[in-house]
C-alpha cells in the first residue's frame, strides 16, 4: 500500500537540510513500528519518496512524502505513531492510501503557496519600505506581460520570463496594520519558482540588495492539478488518497 503524509517543518528544523529530513523520517518509521516496505537487492532500503524539497531557512504547513506499507493501522493511529516517535517540529497532520495508478509525490506537483513576512532584521532595515512601497511594486509585477530575470542553475545562468510562473501574487495587510505578501508559484520538477526570485525581484526595483535574513518564508501548501465544478484548479496533494484507513 502506498500513502502519502504530509507534515509541517516549523521553528528550529528550518536550518536543518533535506538530507536531514529523509534519515529523520526513516528513523521515525522503525522507531514507530510501522510496517514500512524495503526495496529488494543487495542494500535494501525503505521505499520513500519526498515531494519538492525545500530549501534552508524556510518553513512550511503542507511537506509531503510516499512510502509503501506491507500492513497499516488506523489512520489515526498511523499519525500518532509517527508523531510520538518524532519531535513537535515536524508534526505529521494527515495521511492517505493512494490508489494504484497515482502520480508519485514529486511528479505531481504543479505548484505552492507561501506567506512572506518580515523578520526582526527585516524590520528594523526595511520596515517602512515594506509599508509603503512594497504593495506598489507588486501592483505593478501583476500588471506586466512578462518579468525577465537571470534564473541560475548548477549549470548555467540565462534570463527567463518568470511572469508565467506567478499564478498569485499580492500584498495583504492585517487587522493589526501588519503586512504579508501571499504568493502562489509553479512548482515541481519540470517549472519551478521559489519565492526568493520573486522577492529578489522587488527589492531590485527598491534600489535594496536582497538579503535573505529580511524575510521569514511559510510554505502554506503544495498542490497538484485538478478538478472542480468550475473547471481545472489547484488541489492539495492529500487530496489524491483516501483517508479512511
Amino acid at each position: 500500500m502506498k500513502v502519502r503524509v504530509k507534515y509541517a517543518k516549523t521553528g528550529p528544523l528550518k536550518f536543518i537540510s533535506h538530507l536531514d529530513v529523509m534519515r529523520y523520517f526513516q528513523k521515525s518509521i522503525r522507531r514507530a513500528g510501522l510496517d514500512i516496505a524495503y526495496s529488494t537487492g543487495l542494500s535494501p532500503h525503505e521505499i520513500i519518496s519526498f515531494a519538492a524539497p525545500m530549501p534552508l531557512m524556510l518553513t512550511s504547513e503542507a511537506e509531503y512524502f510516499d512510502a509503501e506499507f506491507n500492513s497499516l493501522p488506523s489512520h489515526e493511529e498511523f499519525v500518532q505513531r509517527l508523531n510520538a516517535a518524532g519531535t513537535p517540529f515536524m508534526q505529521v497532520f494527515d495521511a492517505a492510501i493512494l490508489p494504484e495508478k497515482a502520480l508519485n509525490s514529486m511528479a505531481a506537483v504543479t505548484a505552492s503557496s507561501y506567506l512572506v513576512t518580515l523578520t526582526e532584521k527585516g524590520e528594523k532595515e526595511l520596515g517602512e519600505l515594506w509599508r509603503e512601497r512594497f504593495s506598489e511594486i507588486i501592483d505593478t509585477l501583476v500588471r506586466e506581460d512578462a518579468i525577465v530575470v537571470i534564473k541560475k542553475t548548477k549549470k548555467k545562468e540565462e534570463p527567463t520570463d518568470i511572469r508565467p510562473m506567478i499564478h498569485q501574487l499580492e500584498y495583504r495587510t492585517g487587522e493589526d496594520g501588519s503586512g504579508s505578501i501571499y504568493m502562489l508559484l509553479a512548482a515541481g520538477s519540470k517549472v519551478n519558482l521559489r519565492p526568493e526570485q520573486i522577492l529578489t525581484e522587488i527589492e531590485a526595483r527598491l534600489f535594496v540588495p536582497y538579503d535573505r535574513f529580511h524575510f521569514d518564508i511559510l510554505r502554506l501548501e503544495t498542490y497538484m492539478d485538478g478538478t472542480g465544478e468550475e473547471g481545472p484548479r489547484f488541489v492539495p496533494l492529500i487530496e489524491a488518497g483516501n483517508r479512511d484507513f
